[in-house]
């Protein structure tokens, strides 16, 4: 693209792309929440086992983030409308198969084709934006919204789940995508237009292959350990995925165009954003879906009425991320990191007052999620232009990206790691008649006792993942407490490498511009 072009106040056209672009930005992240309500009508339907439905969870998020990066990549070298536009259609087409596959292992493969779609979604949009927005202010305006809707959607994904569970069956969730879709699919070619950067790099496709093999294997080895328990074919596939994981971090420090830049976490201050971004959205993640799976099989609430309890913590969360720019101008970066890190802390905690009888529960609930709704909003918010003024400019796209990809890759951890460490303490203290609560409350004839100890054991796990959760939170915001320097602005005096100080304030156009995209 041209990088001499004249700045030019934005036209209805260009609003108008924004509305349009938004509608995909806001289902590929309400796709990253949208089942944690429905899991129990998922079971009912599918009987899915305890590892398939964790698979279910997160193989979405999985293959967001393992993927992001390398569509940037090939959006800048094939041309960003081109790839959004296919990676929209493919969407449509994967979430219309989701909603009536009729097995749990179709499900997976066609959540595991929504995520790659996915993939192709986010960094072309905020590509394409670029173009529609010339003039820096405007454009950092219009990837603000941008930001706010994606939080937005992960925000009220389990809220629309609900609603639509509360009147159609299961698969709705999935349908739902569909007449934005169509819509976009109408109006993309007349109000937008094709973008390529000036300079792509080239993709490693050894290094994609590597990202997933590496991870994928890792994260079944510890779902399998967390259900099963260990056997050989797990810790085979532990060491290989581990090994993978190495091959892939070792190739990357000798490419010209690595899809992970790792010497930028030499900077404290990136690699604080980095871990902000992804710790949230894994504690997010994990409690979420475990909150909703209580309210219904524990507490007894109908689906709709799980789902309006999801209201206030959204609201607080996407509030929160709209407001807390302007609060940070007055409050600074260092101060706004340390608060979202023991907001969320507190809010886990609120957790452990939830009853195994399942009485009283809403409130503690309640409590917790606003608190800390708090905690995730500002994470949303200040994540991606910390990491990139914390690096020069000339790698504010690498830094961009891989701030998007922490977000992701922390909603699919949250799922495989605590949600199997929930498993785990179910599986050890529960009856031994089923993987999870859903499934064992499904026996028939089961008697009060047993289900009590069922219930109080998946108590137990979602009291684990909550302290686990709260304390790594609590830990960073010391750490980021003890590492930031009270303006981040003097980064390079505070000794981190690499550091470019005030480059915050030109942040979003950068990650915006043409030659350093934040999407590559």
């Amino acid at each position: 693209m041209n990088e001499q072009r004249v700045s030019q106040p934005p036209g209805p056209r260009a609003w108008l792309g924004l509305l349009v672009t938004l509608g995909p930005v806001l289902l590929v992240a309400m796709d990253g929440s949208v089942l944690f309500l429905a899991m129990p009508k998922v079971t009912e339907a599918l009987s899915p086992t305890a590892d398939q439905a964790l698979w279910t969870l997160d193989i979405y998020g999985f293959a967001v983030g393992s993927l992001l990066v390398a569509f940037g990549n090939i959006g800048d070298r094939y041309g960003r409308l081109k790839l959004l536009m296919i990676g929209v259609a493919a969407f449509g087409i994967a979430s219309a198969g989701a909603a009536f596959a009729p097995t749990p292992e179709l499900l997976i493969a066609f959540r595991a084709l929504m995520g790659i779609a996915g993939a192709t979604l986010l960094p072309s949009a905020l590509a394409v934006l670029s173009e529609l927005f010339t003039d820096p202010r405007r454009r950092a305006r219009a990837i603000g919204i941008f930001a706010a809707t994606f939080a937005a959607g992960f925000a009220i994904g389990p809220l629309v789940g609900g609603q639509l569970l509360s009147r159609f069956w299961w698969g709705s969730v999935f349908l739902i995508n569909l007449p934005v879709i169509l819509l976009f699919l109408i109006l993309a070619p007349i109000l937008l237009r094709e973008v390529r950067a000036t300079r792509p790099g080239r993709v490693d496709p050894l290094s994609v292959f590597l990202s997933a093999a590496g991870l994928l294997p890792v994260i079944y080895a510890i779902k399998h350990a967390a259900t099963e328990g260990l056997t050989v074919g797990t810790v085979i596939a532990g060491v290989v995925g581990l090994a993978g994981l190495v091959w892939f971090a070792r190739r990357q420090r000798s490419l010209e165009h690595p899809l992970i830049d790792f010497s930028l976490f030499r900077d404290r201050v990136f690699t604080i954003a980095i871990i902000t971004g992804l710790l949230p959205l894994a504690a997010w993640s994990a409690t979420a879906y475990l909150a909703g799976v209580y309210l219904q099989s524990v507490h007894g609430l109908k689906v709709l009425d799980a789902a309006l309890l999801t209201i206030p913590g959204a609201l607080v969360l996407t509030v929160t991320c709209i407001v807390t720019p302007s609060l940070v101008g007055r409050i600074g970066k260092r101060a706004a990191l340390i608060t979202c890190h023991f907001c969320v802390a507190a809010g886990l905690l609120l957790l452990l007052l939830l009853p195994a009888d399942g009485s009283g529960g809403t409130g503690w609930y309640l409590a917790s999620t606003i608190v800390a709704g708090l905690g995730y909003g500002i994470s949303f918010s200040v994540v991606a232009d910390t990491a990139v003024a914390a690096v020069p400019p000339e790698r504010a796209g690498s830094a961009a990206a891989l701030a998007e990809t922490s977000n992701e890759i922390g909603n699919a951890l949250g799922i495989a790691l605590l949600g199997s460490l929930a498993t785990l303490f179910f599986r050890l203290q529960g009856p031994d008649l089923a993987g999870t609560l859903n499934e064992t409350l499904q026996i028939p004839d089961l008697v009060p006792a047993v289900i009590s100890d069922a219930k109080s054991a998946f108590v137990t796990g979602l009291h684990v993942v909550a302290v686990t959760a709260g304390v790594l939170h609590a830990a960073l915001g010391v750490l980021a407490l003890r590492w930031l320097p009270k303006s981040l602005s003097d980064a390079d005096d505070a000794g981190d490498a690499g550091g470019a100080g005030d480059a915050g304030a030109e942040s979003p156009a950068r990650i915006a511009d043409g030659e350093t995209s934040g999407v590559r």
